[in-house]
């Protein structure tokens, strides 16, 4: 009898306990708020599908294990967040899905922070199934936060977020303070979706921690994500903490690494890094630091160099600061297998010994990793490689076992005991395709530690029958890594569906505007051979192509304002122009970005156009960005100023385009800022801008160019000038070029124009 009623009063309890679970629906900021106030355990907090605008929800609450305090959407994606908008969660087992943040940015630090203040913080906190999308700010400088942790034991799952441009990583976890230390926090199926180019350092889509706390333990777990084409900067994930685990994560045509960029002991562990096999900023693994395992990772077609290469092992500083580069020591890279990827074991990246005349002591990087060992490592060539190792400085500190190489026959230059096999290829699935068989007789170096290495890339065990390279010996291996419902928000794809433009035809000044704001992206605007007189510029938002049928070019006159622009290249705005005549007053300018507020990028194509009497043929302002920017069988003559891209001045290594590309065109009296494209700052990880100058003619330019040069392009990393004609500028060189970093020169003709002149090293102000 005594047991039947304690069974009765257990249930009686239970039900009382389920009873206080309760939802509660709201529509407005005042009610979510008084809401919120009152939550108490296992209260369901819902937000009405619709519109939220300019809402900053402070989501604080007490829940329990059993017992979360949730905010979720009425239905998932059906809840819009907008405007000057953001989330802070503080307390303990808080969760929070559905919502889609979009049209709009954070007016504080972050667009999600787990914490409300600097001493009240989330632990045991998730922020799943939501969506962050183009919620930038309006400044590219203007640096911030999509999702930032604190406290411990917090989660971010299937979430999609992409598009972010201003300035600081996607995702960040902060360790200052004992409350964010050791903080278990989990970052895991999400889908990290385009992060475009941003022109310079802080575009990280993931960053832990930061160089001074990067002597603390953070234990946190990146796994399970899909990062596609997140192409912010040179690191995609910088750890900068210890004992971090990045695993089993897929990164797609992404232009960057996995940095350990400060911090020891991260575990980088079964991901695969997929290229196309021609893109060279599509990036592997780069090690800086101790205690690094890499393990069971599989890099196919990855062509990155150098800084982006499959696997870069960097030269430190000696007795570096936390906020430079320590030496490379005590790393394990065993168990991975590198399919038609370039070079893919490059040592002492970023040794700059030749460059100690213009940087301090304390900036030389000349310390060679010590005590790390390659083996068990799988390397197949279709086409052979002679350098699939190189030392940008001696590698007499690596210790090389069990390694082998199908290379097609070609001869390897230092082969460091590289064992010669010939391989075939296995179709896993993914348009992956590996060698898994042919070196079943190559014996397993077994180092300190090892029996630690448990399981292949797809979790086989080694325990029996263990094998070199990242995938054991299986049948009938398919995958399906690049399936996107796999990862972040179930109700959100970022699939398009292709659609064909549709021409718009106009044939007097009054349509232009208007068939521009009412044509969709991708969509024509035919001039025909018309003459447009026009005095208000023309509002680019959008992918548009502006062309002239038939055989003949179209004109444009532009009769705008004194330094206003006939085309106004605004957030979104990508214009692509073929075979139009462009003239101006003299006073105006031809393309300019806005002045402020460019919270996305523009993009501009010129081909086949004749430009002539403006004040600037392009100006683009501080702070805006173009991915791309290219002129192609153009002519720009009778101009004041010509391509101008140098007002990132603030030396922190920005700059206003990743590509600018001039081939085949002539330039004619123009006065100055011929090519004017400026990166400012001593930024090591700042692999950019491009500059290409090729089979183009410059003819009586520069003649008001105060410093006496005529293509511009001081810090620029990448600059190749070739095939050009340059004939009667008045100006003492045409081109200085840097020497210690990827500028050349070749092919070029020059009558009365000054030299080309090299200078080894370039004095630059130090960021840091």
């Amino acid at each position: 009898m005594k047991y039947i009623l304690k069974i009765a009063i257990i249930l009686i309890l239970f039900s009382s306990c389920k009873e206080e679970k309760k939802s509660i629906i709201v529509s407005s900021k005042e009610a979510l708020s008084e809401v919120i106030k009152n939550a108490k355990a296992g209260d369901n907090i819902v937000l009405k599908n619709g519109t939220y605008k300019d809402l900053q929800i402070k989501f604080i609450g007490e829940g329990t294990k059993e017992m979360p305090i949730t905010l979720s959407a009425e239905t998932a994606g059906q809840v819009f967040i907008e405007g000057k908008s953001s989330l802070e969660i503080s307390g303990n087992y808080l969760e929070v899905s559905g919502l889609f943040f979009r049209n709009g940015y954070s007016p504080i630090e972050d667009v999600i922070a787990f914490r409300t203040s600097e001493e009240k913080v989330a632990n045991h906190s998730t922020v799943s199934n939501c969506v962050i999308l183009d919620f930038s700010n309006l400044e590219r400088d203007q640096d911030n936060l999509w999702v930032q942790f604190y406290g411990k034991h917090n989660e971010l799952s299937n979430c999609y977020l992409a598009g972010k441009t201003n300035g600081g990583p996607t995702v960040r976890v902060d360790l200052k303070g004992n409350q964010s230390i050791r903080n278990y926090h989990k970052i895991i199926n999400n889908h990290f979706g385009p992060r475009p180019r941003k022109g310079g350092a802080r575009g990280e889509t993931i960053q832990l921690g930061s160089s001074f706390t990067s002597m603390s333990p953070s234990n946190t777990i990146i796994a399970n994500n899909l990062f596609e084409e997140c192409n912010g900067e040179v690191e995609i994930i910088s750890s900068k903490t210890n004992f971090n685990i990045i695993k089993n994560n897929v990164f797609y045509k992404s232009e960057g690494s996995v940095v350990t960029r400060h911090g020891n002991y991260v575990s980088v562990d079964g991901n695969y890094f997929i290229g196309d096999g021609v893109n060279e900023q599509y990036g592997g693994i780069r090690i800086i630091n101790t205690g690094h395992w890499v393990t069971n990772n599989l890099f196919y077609k990855i062509k990155g160099k150098n800084f982006r290469s499959p696997i870069a092992i960097m030269n430190g500083i000696p007795k570096s600061p936390l906020n430079r580069y320590n030496q490379v020591t005590d790393v394990v890279v065993a168990y991975n297998t590198f399919v038609d990827s370039d070079s893919p074991w490059q040592f002492g990246v970023g040794t700059n010994i030749a460059q100690a005349d213009v940087l301090p002591v304390s900036e030389i990087r000349s310390a060679r990793p010590e005590r790390v060992e390659f083996v068990n490592n799988v390397i197949y060539n279709s086409v052979g490689d002679p350098n699939p190792i190189i030392e940008h400085d001696r590698a007499d500190g690596v210790t090389f076992k069990s390694n082998i190489i199908d290379n097609n026959g070609i001869e390897i230059n230092s082969a460091y005991g590289l064992i010669t096999k010939d391989l075939s290829l296995t179709d896993i699935g993914s348009n992956l395709a590996v060698p898994v068989t042919g070196f079943s007789d190559v014996e397993v170096y077994n180092g300190f530690d090892f029996e630690n290495i448990t399981e292949d890339l797809l979790g086989k065990s080694r325990s029996n029958h263990n094998q070199i390279g990242a995938i054991l010996q299986a049948d009938n291996i398919k995958l399906n890594i690049l399936d996107k419902t796999k990862y972040g928000a179930s109700w959100f794809s970022n699939e398009v569906e292709k659609t064909e433009p549709t021409t718009h035809k106009v044939t007097k000044v009054e349509e232009l505007q208007a068939k521009i704001n009412e044509a969709k992206n991708g969509d024509i605007i035919d001039l025909g051979l018309g003459l447009f007189q026009v005095d208000k510029s023309i509002v680019i938002n959008k992918s548009i192509t502006i062309l002239s049928s038939g055989d003949g070019k179209a004109q444009i006159i532009y009769n705008g304002e004194n330094d206003t622009p006939l085309f106004s290249l605004q957030p979104y705005g990508k214009l692509n122009i073929q075979n139009v005549i462009l003239k101006g007053n003299n006073t105006n300018y031809l393309f300019a970005s806005l002045k402020e507020n460019m919270s996305n990028h523009f993009g501009l194509a010129v081909s086949y156009c004749e430009i002539s009497n403006f004040k600037y043929a392009l100006k683009v302002y501080k702070q805006a960005f173009s991915e791309e920017i290219n002129f192609e069988g153009t002519s720009i003559s009778d101009c004041e100023n010509g391509i101008e891209l140098s007002e990132e001045t603030n030396d922190r290594g920005d700059y206003n385009t990743e590509y600018l590309t001039i081939d085949g065109c002539a330039f004619n009296s123009v006065k100055q800022n011929v090519i004017d494209y400026y990166r400012g700052g001593y930024d090591e990880s700042t692999i950019g801008g491009n500059l290409l100058v090729t089979n183009s003619t410059f003819t009586n330019c520069g003649a008001a160019e105060e410093n006496g040069i005529l293509l511009n392009h001081r810090g620029i990393v990448n600059v190749n000038i070739k095939n050009n004609t340059f004939k009667n500028n008045p100006v003492k060189y045409v081109s200085i070029l840097w020497g210690a970093k990827n500028n050349i020169e070749s092919a070029n003709s020059l009558t009365n124009s000054g030299i080309i002149k090299t200078e080894e090293n370039l004095e630059q102000k130090l960021m840091y």
